[in-house]
């Protein structure tokens, strides 16, 4: 029986990208023989992991995990929705975020270092990651977490698995769990107005003035005096302004009740909410969109030219 190094496993595992117990199971059967282990990896997992690591994964889920004090959000993502209703994938995200709320992992890396083992493999959950793109046939990521400790309360709202919520707050758990639904559904940016990030309002008053500016030159166009500068400023400030109440949590109206603004109901219920985090699956990720005319006409072509 040859002896199985951890080099022989690392040489392996980076041709296949198969998880590193996959491939010293594969180098065991093989006695060693690199070649036979890497067929039988591509046996058992396909070319399928390698190949996978590179395509866009915009699909996903969202799962949330609070255990007492402590708690995490956390977005998983894949390439199609079709496996965000594959048990292995969903066990895998929730998984995840329990991780999160027991270690308090620095970031990505740290969390898939963290011991888990799932469907046959492991002993790490980026072990069971790599083998579950392996075995399921598209690449899937950790992507984003955030970690809740201390001696506030937390509640979480999942819309579905591609909308989360968690809540920091102190008081009434209800009113806690209908502000969680209320940001899910109205996504504010911040708690407050003074909250709301510098670029966001930057953004809003650029398009304030490109707006202001339309309207003047519709106003000369027809022959009638363009507004004062003076009215021009007041115009944009005031558009900005609503913005920002729209956009800031404690100033918008209550989902439920939209008669009192989310501020005046917790005031109503005694409870504070002192923080919030909001994942929406593939938010920010451009996804691909596939061309089939284009990349049909472009096999002609190469075909011709060949």
């Amino acid at each position: 029986m040859a002896t199985i190094t951890a080099s022989m496993v690392a040489e392996l595992r980076a041709k296949t990208d198969a998880p590193m117990m996959e491939c010293k199971k594969a180098l065991t059967e093989a006695d060693g023989d690199m070649a036979k282990a890497e067929e039988l990896l591509r046996v058992k997992l396909g070319t399928k992991a390698g190949k996978a690591a590179s395509r866009v994964t915009a699909e996903g889920v969202v799962a949330a995990s609070i255990q007492g004090n402590t708690g995490a959000l956390l977005e998983v993502n894949c390439e199609t929705d079709f496996v965000t209703k594959n048990d292995s994938f969903l066990a895998l995200a929730n998984a995840g975020a329990q991780l999160i709320a027991q270690h308090n992992p620095a970031d990505i890396a740290a969390l898939g270092a963290l011991p888990y083992s799932q469907d046959g493999f492991g002993p790490t959950l980026e072990d069971v990651r790599k083998g579950l793109i392996g075995k399921i046939g598209e690449n899937m990521s950790f992507r984003r977490f955030k970690y809740y400790s201390g001696a506030s309360k937390l509640a979480s709202y999942l819309h579905g698995t591609r909308i989360g919520v968690i809540v920091e707050y102190e008081g009434d758990e209800t009113a806690a769990k209908d502000v969680a639904m209320h940001v899910a559904a109205m996504k504010p940016v911040s708690l407050t107005s003074a909250d709301v990030p510098a670029e966001f309002i930057e953004r809003e008053r650029s398009v304030a003035t490109a707006k202001a500016d339309e309207a003047n030159k519709e106003l000369v166009a027809a022959g009638k005096p363009a507004q004062s500068a003076e009215i021009v400023a007041k115009r944009i400030d005031g558009a900005v302004q609503k913005y920002l109440k729209e956009v800031s949590l404690f100033n918008q109206p209550f989902v439920k009740n939209d008669k009192q603004t989310v501020e005046q109901m917790l005031k109503a219920a005694n409870t504070t909410v002192k923080s919030f985090t909001l994942f929406v699956v593939g938010e920010g990720i451009e996804k691909k969109v596939d061309d089939f005319a284009a990349e049909v006409a472009a096999q002609v072509a190469a075909a011709k030219g060949a």
